[in-house]
């Protein structure tokens, strides 16, 4: 996890490794379900119904989940310039107005997402012979996600937990992929070096 929130809710954290890991395996899953599609429809030239309607499911799945995971490990991309130059406490209320908005859009997805598979419960897709419904239940999933993650991180803010320090110490996502990998871009440097 990126912002380290030792601070944070057990369970949360635990929650929130299982959508990752959802969401790992339904990218799996729903890659194993296009290459059999392409295989039926180019070698067998009998390409099943539910193959791409699957797919599009399992996409949305893992899209919704790993969207929340995104928002309770800070790796969303930001407008962070202002940052860089506040002071701690004014940070600290810029980033509590961005959590209180991804709140209020979490609860917006659970909201309308509620209705759209309440409006689709009735139908069915003819390809998976399951309700409509179940096309906008990650859109709920994701929405109620996303809400219990900035939740949690206002709450640990009125509770005085140090989550803006860690966040302060933190690098930016874009330069902690490159922190990650700066041993190995050395050893090449000096590798292309030592052949020139």
């Amino acid at each position: 996890m990126s912002t380290d929130l030792r601070t944070g809710v057990p369970i949360l954290s635990r929650l929130n490794t299982t959508a990752l890991y959802l969401a790992g395996l339904g990218l799996v899953v729903m890659t194993v379900t296009v290459a059999y599609q392409v295989f039926c429809r180019y070698v067998l030239n009998d390409s099943p119904s539910w193959t791409e309607p699957g797919a599009v499911m399992l996409m949305s799945w893992f899209i919704f989940l790993g969207a929340a995971v995104g928002v309770r490990e800070n790796n969303h991309m930001g407008f962070d310039v202002l940052l860089y130059v506040l002071p701690p406490a004014a940070k600290k209320w810029l980033r509590m107005t961005s959590d209180i908005v991804v709140l209020a859009f979490g609860i917006g997805m659970i909201w309308y997402g509620g209705k759209l598979v309440g409006l689709t419960w009735s139908t069915v897709m003819p390809a998976l012979h399951i309700s409509g419904g179940w096309d906008y239940v990650p859109v709920v999933a994701g929405g109620l996600l996303v809400s219990l993650f900035a939740l949690e991180r206002i709450v640990l803010r009125f509770t005085g937990a140090p989550i803006d320090d860690i966040l302060d110490d933190l690098p930016p996502p874009e330069i902690a992929v490159e922190l990650e990998n700066v041993e190995e871009v050395r050893r090449d440097a000096a590798e292309l070096a030592k052949r020139t």
